[in-house]
């Protein structure tokens, strides 16, 4: 085990943390009074710039959640690397969770964590057993992930090992519930890749990462979907989630959280805050609770402190102007529908989720079963242990479409000779990027950047972001 490289901040004290208002709890009050919770991306090793950090963002907007990312290192379970970094005065791409003290990570939060702003981890872990023991130690019971989402992209973990773990982390997380405790965990799964995946797979794996949950004993969920080329599209693939989520999690306390767009984000300035705005838009249209923004500056470089204050008030601005245009309703009331054959996106989801809980009682062994036999297969991905038979596209809607399905139980595609030439992928890749960059720029009532965002580089080198 790692030892502690730094004890605590100078001038810090220590306080005895009670569990503040529960994660859930405060995402559903939030949506009952028809505010949007906006969340950003954001980690700093340095526990001084990330303390500061959390204060920055705190009040940006009216509701508003916290967050922690985990370095890469941590991710990984090197705490060795991790603690020479430190040592040697160089800055991670996140806060090390397990190599600091808790008395360090108290510090961090003391003051700044409350009942009107929850905190909550993001690492991006196949191995998430020790980061999930860190993070309750300090009284946080928020986290993410899932045992899929956490180890297809993001390396070459067996998905076995991932299971396993996630199973261990999902039944720790449980137990806190014994102290008064309502644990939070959101699914990955809807973001897998971050792009050119259909909705209907991304729908489909974060039902079912919601459901392992579910199964292990948790009762408070969050259920992610990410951004992605159509915006009908993308509201029929909200209006999915919504419903599976109602039929497959009883006696919880569930929500949606949409991320906006991860693949390659729009260069110019107008194009990257147009495309936030229209994803706060899609999550108000859509009942989402919470929304994981985006910056101006994410085509560029890691974005400051100032620029992720930005992006969540521009957000928030974007959702209550929308609300009020629109009059939509807030809460987690059931989407009207009529027939899954109305919704092609929670047709084809549901299909896929049917045919991986046939596979076993166990979930965790059908989702194995399910990878092996490429009923989940994700396109484009190149983890051992996924297939790789599946092929995308966007068609001339703008529409994400299967060219490929390989062996999942969707049966005939239209499109099934298309395939993507290097150039084509390369079109399809940066599909949005090209769509919100060439419209023409909006009037300049777009809010300035900050002072702070235009410091030198040097003054921003711990600004540190990672992608969960």
């Amino acid at each position: 085990m790692t030892a502690p490289v730094q004890d605590a901040a100078p001038g810090s004290r220590t306080t005895v943390h009670r569990r503040p208002l529960s994660f859930g709890r405060f995402v559903a009050g939030a949506q009952a009074r028809g505010t949007l919770v906006v969340q950003p991306r954001m980690g700093f090793s340095d526990p001084a710039l990330m303390r500061a950090g959390l204060l920055a963002t705190k009040g940006a907007a009216n509701a508003v959640v916290g967050t922690m990312t985990i370095d890469s290192y941590t991710r990984v379970n090197d705490e060795a690397s991790a603690a020479r970094a430190l040592n040697g005065g160089v800055p991670l791409n996140g806060f090390p969770i397990t190599s600091y003290s808790p008395h360090t990570s108290r510090w961090v939060l003391d003051g700044v964590r409350d009942a009107g702003f929850p905190v909550q981890i993001r690492h991006g872990s196949a191995r998430p057993q020790r980061i999930v023991s860190a993070l309750a130690r300090l009284g946080l019971d928020a986290t993410e992930g899932g045992p899929v989402s956490y180890c297809l992209p993001y390396g070459r973990t067996p998905l076995l090992d991932s299971v396993r773990n996630w199973q261990e982390a999902c039944d720790f997380l449980a137990g806190l519930r014994g102290t008064g405790a309502e644990p939070h965990l959101e699914t990955f799964g809807g973001c897998m890749l971050g792009q050119l995946c259909p909705p209907g797979l991304l729908v489909a794996i974060s039902a079912l990462e919601a459901l392992f949950f579910h199964r292990a004993g948790l009762r408070s969920i969050s259920l992610s979907y990410a951004q992605q080329t159509n915006a009908d599209q993308d509201r029929d693939a909200m209006h999915a989630l919504h419903r599976l989520a109602g039929e497959f999690l009883p006696d919880t306390d569930w929500h949606i959280v949409l991320y906006t767009y991860m693949g390659l984000y729009p260069q110019t300035r107008h194009g990257s805050l147009e495309l936030l705005e229209r994803s706060a838009e899609l999550a108000v249209e859509t009942g989402a609770a919470r929304l994981i923004v985006k910056t101006a500056a994410e085509a560029h470089r890691i974005p400051t402190v100032a620029e992720n204050v930005e992006a969540l008030r521009v957000a928030a601005r974007a959702a209550a102007r929308h609300r009020t245009a629109t009059g939509a309703r807030p809460g987690n009331a059931p989407v009207p529908h009529t027939d899954p054959a109305d919704n092609a996106v929670y047709a084809e989801a549901r299909a896929l989720v049917d045919a991986v809980l046939n596979l076993d009682d166990d979930l965790g062994q059908a989702l194995l079963k399910a990878f092996a036999r490429g009923y989940l297969d994700v396109p484009y991905c190149l983890h051992p242990d996924n297939a790789g038979r599946t092929r995308s596209h966007i068609d001339g809607s703008g529409r994400l479409t299967w060219s490929e399905i390989g062996a999942m139980p969707l049966g005939p595609v239209r499109d099934r000779g298309r395939r993507l030439t290097a150039a084509g992928l390369f079109d399809a890749l940066s599909f949005v990027q090209r769509r919100h960059d060439r419209t023409v720029p909006p009037s300049a009532s777009r809010p300035s950047l900050p002072t702070a965002a235009r410091r030198p580089a040097a003054h921003r080198q711990h600004t540190q972001e990672v992608a969960p």
